[in-house]
């Protein structure tokens, strides 16, 4: 953690929904006019996509299944420690770009499915990263005493399935049947290096289904944020205003008293009441302790 060159970070699975938290965030910095240095965490996987299928076929051969993008065989978790503590100390490091489509490639004359080169992060007064890994502790790195802000968005598990199926079938071209192969192939390194790192996490968004979502794997269509409840859960309650955010987001609750329930319409809102006064402190303390160096 640094005063001085903070570290924000979103964590979440694949199909969790970091995507559309990260707009949010940036709309934030837009509007307050912070200047965030933003980090993809498919940028820190180990291998381009070409590679990535060939090391997958070879692992499965050797009787590995289990091998997948969740994993630290797949990861260069030890660069992303790295990025963030030189980001901590000097509020820069490395960093590069996954292309993920022909639109993101286009500008580098490179294949979609590739790596930029590494380059130093240009200077900013915040660091934000989104990704799968941003609070990861195994025996040999510790991502999450980085972060001065971890925030986990982890929909109910069907839920996460299906926006995951939907997303995969109708912006890659993948069979439903295919999706749930990956997602079976993923599950062991889901439960031991995902799900773990939202204990870790200052915040928790978990968007919760109000309709049937019994079966993920036939579900025609997403649940709207209209058929859905946010639960938002603070590992600190100190400070947290909740009369206040009770009084903007109508028709919310408490369940318990550091959980607050919120209609899914609203999630955003949430997010921007919830999250600006916290960017606005960072930056505030940034300022004041280079002020005073």
């Amino acid at each position: 953690m640094s005063v001085r060159h903070p570290i924000i970070a979103i964590t979440g699975s694949s199909g969790a929904g970091t995507t559309s938290v990260t707009r949010t965030f940036e709309n934030i910095f837009r509007r307050e006019g912070v200047d965030a240095a933003i980090v993809e965490g498919d940028s820190f996987h180990r291998y381009d996509r070409v590679a990535m299928k060939r090391v997958m076929a070879e692992a499965e051969a050797s009787g590995r299944p289990h091998f997948s993008h969740f994993g630290d065989e797949a990861n260069l978790f030890a660069e992303l420690e790295k990025l963030f503590r030189d980001y901590a100390e000097s509020g820069t490091g490395q960093s590069r770009k996954y292309l993920h489509d022909e639109r993101e490639a286009a500008p580098y004359q490179q294949p979609p499915g590739t790596f930029t080169a590494w380059e130093t992060l240009p200077a900013s007064q915040v660091l934000f990263y989104e990704g799968l890994h941003g609070g990861v502790t195994t025996d040999k790195v510790d991502i999450a005493g980085l972060v001065d802000l971890l925030i986990g968005v982890v929909p109910v598990v069907n839920l996460e399935w299906i926006q995951k199926i939907h997303r995969d079938r109708s912006t890659r071209g993948y069979s439903t049947e295919a999706v749930t192969d990956v997602i079976l192939r993923r599950m062991h390194e889901y439960v031991h290096y995902i799900c773990p790192q939202f204990t870790r996490t200052h915040i928790n968004f978990q968007r919760v289904p109000v309709v049937d979502t019994s079966n993920p794997f036939v579900a025609r269509t997403i649940p709207t944020a209209d058929e859905s409840l946010a639960v938002i859960r603070f590992a600190n309650p100190k400070g947290i205003d909740f009369q206040y955010l009770l009084s903007m987001l109508h028709d919310s609750f408490m369940s318990r008293a550091n959980t607050l329930v919120v209609p899914g319409g609203k999630m955003e809102l949430a997010m921007q009441l919830i999250f600006t006064p916290m960017i606005m402190r960072l930056v505030e303390r940034r300022q004041k302790a280079l002020t005073q160096h």
